[in-house]
């Protein structure tokens, strides 16, 4: 999914991708390398004055667009799929700054009308004695400063003073460089060479969302070069034949693919989360800013080589554009800064604050609010000892005091009765379980529930079994089944994968034989989560040995209490035991029990599979941002702090990214856009940041991580529940191949 969420934005982004098309494209652009790297204006230039991309986000008044980061960012990620060159961006830094700083200075009628601009945002040392300016040093590296008309100086020092040096100032103080983008100019100011009297002071201090746009737009160019790259590689690896078949249809070209598009997506997500933060305030500014540079323009390098290595020897050479992307996406991450400083500086502001991923005015559907409110008023109003969750503690795990490392449930009682009743328990289920609620109501909801802190009580494997109940169940299995589980008299688990049969869930064995009256199950199952605590299971068997294997296989409800089933907890290497193999010896399963019809098993299964509450939020159970703040609040690292540090914003970044594309599944539900491959990104994505995340802790822990103590390598030892739950990282990206890219299945 692209940055543009709204039909309108997607419609600028057309606009740019027109342009792009039929004036900028790379081929034509090589001819100009020479004269862009010395900044000279690119043929392009005229077209993007006529249409008014230079003057998007000007202030109305001056005639600009008045519009904001998030139009700037739709065309930033456009303006890089298709390679835009010259100085659209410096330009636009340029001018946004000096609207930030002064919305109404003359030089933003010249930028309106077509001057180019550059922004220097730091290497030069500017001090003002007696009413005189003194300056010193070089500018860093910076994009477009040859060629520049206009340009904003940020000086360095813990209270910066921001200039303005115009066309007479620059003349001979611009050092032009080689850069290693070839389709822009790239330079270093000259402090020795400025005349300090030619400086126009525009203000003081710190400037948050200048620095936010600066974020943005990088990592909106970073997710146009990896989504470009990902297009091309699925392009090559459609086309490319070798071995008598496309090599698309080769799984590791697949695998590589699929990963190019995690991090294009994740990238993309990255990008429009920093630009969303314009409006909000400076500390949730900086968190947007510094995350967008660690998930989009520090892994564009990584998705540009990838495509270089797929495409193979064409790739590496100047016969394909390949190159000219991957020499964009390191030219942006180098002037990025360092990723360890990033994520250092994303760490120390995570200290202090978390990302705001709110999305609801407070007094949306002021009545669902208070209706909602006063029942959970009354729930808080209950006594203490009837509380709506239960969480479950291994006995045999004495160090296991983290809850979120255990089941937690609906527990039975007063609590759970009155909200199953109010229909809060599972709000998006029809009537009269549920009340239906689309996602804008849930997420009121679920914001009372946080605003009185309160966690809403899940009905665990019942997040999956109910949905498949409410749609093919019989009215007697609904009535039966769907309410006790909402109040918390019913737990269940779910009889899927056998020791033959994991992610090849329909190879599985276990036999349903037709008697009188009803079934016969045989068979075992493994993996089965909170089977030793559940009491019903729902279960797959092969019903019709002699149909193929997706049509022979029923959906059954199993009451774990009959005669012949055992269940035999796994032990895993964290020593707790919430798995279990399940042996069913010659259980009978009631006619009553069969969901759906027979052999229609597969289908139901898939509905189960594909049923998910919807998420509001992106903390990770292993690896969390949480553990490793406690750790830094704590003193407990063995490291200098600053790689503490580092290690903290590398894991909160990839928490916000999980958060923001949820949230960008929520809003593009609540605008009606088609949901593509935002779930199993999601998934993929998830399971590598808890992978990283449970890494960097140890890291940091250094000889603590040996103990137990804190559960921190007891997290780390977890991770094979998330690595393989709900199918393991390597089949999710078969299907990401395979049905979002459209790569074809091996051997076809």
């Amino acid at each position: 999914m692209p940055i543009a969420l709204s039909a309108e934005l997607r419609d600028l982004a057309d606009v740019v991708q027109q342009i792009t098309s039929r004036s900028a494209d790379p081929a034509s652009t090589r001819d100009q390398f020479s004269a862009l790297a010395s900044g000279a204006p690119a043929a392009v230039w005229p077209e993007l004055v006529d249409t008014g991309l230079l003057s998007l986000h000007l202030p109305e008044p001056i005639g600009g667009g008045g519009a904001g980061l998030m139009e700037l960012a739709v065309v930033a990620e456009a303006a890089a799929a298709g390679l835009l060159p010259g100085a659209w961006l410096p330009t636009v830094l340029a001018s946004y700054a000096l609207a930030q700083l002064d919305a109404e200075h003359k030089a933003l009628h010249a930028f309106e009308e077509g001057a180019t601009g550059a922004l220097v945002m730091a290497g030069l040392r500017i001090t003002q004695e007696q009413g005189r300016f003194t300056v010193e040093g070089t500018s860093l590296p910076t994009l477009g400063l040859p060629g520049a008309q206009w340009v904003v100086v940020r000086s360095d020092g813990p209270e910066p003073m921001w200039f303005l040096l115009g066309p007479e100032a620059l003349r001979d103080a611009v050092i032009v460089d080689r850069g290693v983008d070839l389709t822009r100019s790239i330079g270093r100011l000259d402090g020795a060479a400025l005349d300090p009297d030619a400086l126009l002071l525009l203000g003081s201090g710190q400037r948050p969302t200048i620095d936010l746009a600066v974020a943005a737009l990088f990592a909106a160019e970073a997710a146009g070069v990896s989504g470009w790259a990902v297009r091309t590689g699925v392009d090559y690896a459609t086309t490319r034949i070798q071995f008598d078949r496309p090599i698309g249809a080769f799984q590791a070209t697949q695998h590589k693919a699929a990963q190019m598009l995690v991090t294009s997506e994740v990238a993309a997500t990255a990008a429009w989360d920093a630009a969303r933060a314009e409006t909000q305030s400076p500390v949730q500014q900086q968190l947007a800013a510094h995350q967008a540079a660690l998930n989009a323009t520090f892994p564009a390098v990584e998705v540009t080589l990838e495509l270089v290595t797929l495409l193979g020897g064409i790739g590496f050479t100047w016969e394909h554009d390949a190159h000219l992307y991957w020499r964009r996406a390191l030219s942006l991450a180098a002037l990025a800064g360092t990723e360890s400083e990033v994520a250092a500086r994303l760490g120390a502001v995570a200290l202090g604050e978390q990302r705001d991923f709110t999305f609801l005015a407070p007094d949306a559907l002021p009545e669902l609010r208070a209706e909602v409110g006063a029942v959970l008023d009354r729930v808080q109003a209950l006594p203490a000892e009837a509380p709506v969750i239960e969480v479950h503690v291994d006995p045999d795990e004495p160090d296991n005091d983290e809850a979120e490392a255990s089941w937690q449930r609906v527990r039975p009682g007063p609590a759970a009765t009155l909200l199953a009743e109010a229909g809060l328990v599972a709000p998006h289920y029809p009537a009269p379980y549920g009340r239906a609620a689309d996602v804008e109501q849930q997420a009121v909801i679920a914001d009372e529930f946080a605003k009185r802190g309160l966690r809403q009580p899940s009905t665990v494997i019942g997040e999956w079994a109910l949905p498949t109940l409410l749609e093919h169940g019989t009215a007697e299995q609904q009535e039966r089944f769907v309410a006790p589980t909402l109040r918390g008299e019913i737990f269940w688990c779910q009889l899927f994968s056998e020791p033959g049969a994991g992610s090849d869930l329909a190879s599985l064995r276990t036999k349903a034989t037709k008697v009188d009256g009803g079934w016969r199950l045989q068979g075992q199952k493994v993996w089965t989560s909170g089977a030793h605590e559940a009491q019903w299971g729902i279960c797959l068997a092969r019903s019709d040995a002699s149909a193929p294997k997706h049509r022979g296989i029923s959906y059954f409800l199993v009451d774990l209490a009959s005669p012949g089933v055992e269940v035999r907890p796994l032990k895993q290497a964290t020593g707790r035991h919430e798995f279990n193999e399940v042996f069913l010896d010659d259980v009978f399963v009631p006619d009553d029990c069969l969901v759906g019809e027979r052999e229609q098993g597969w289908r139901l299964a898939a509905t189960t599979l594909a049923n998910e509450r919807l998420q509001m939020g992106g903390r990770l159970t292993h690896g969390g941002a949480h553990r490793l703040r406690a750790v830094i609040d704590g003193g407990d690292y063995a490291t200098a702090v600053e790689v503490a540090l580092a290690a903290l914003g590398r894991c909160t970044a990839r928490e916000n990214a999980l958060s923001a594309l949820n949230l960008r599944a929520i809003l593009a539900r609540l605008g009606g856009l088609e949901i593509g491959a935002e779930i199993s990104v999601a998934k993929v994505f998830n399971a590598a940041a808890q992978r990283q995340g449970t890494a960097d802790l140890l890291g940091v822990l250094g000889p603590a991580g040996a103990l137990t103590a804190g559960g921190h390598a007891i997290d780390h030892l977890g991770l094979p529940a998330v690595l393989f739950g709900g199918g393991t990282t390597e089949i999710q990206l078969n299907v990401i191949a395979q049905r979002v890219l459209g790569l074809p299945r091996e051997g076809r």
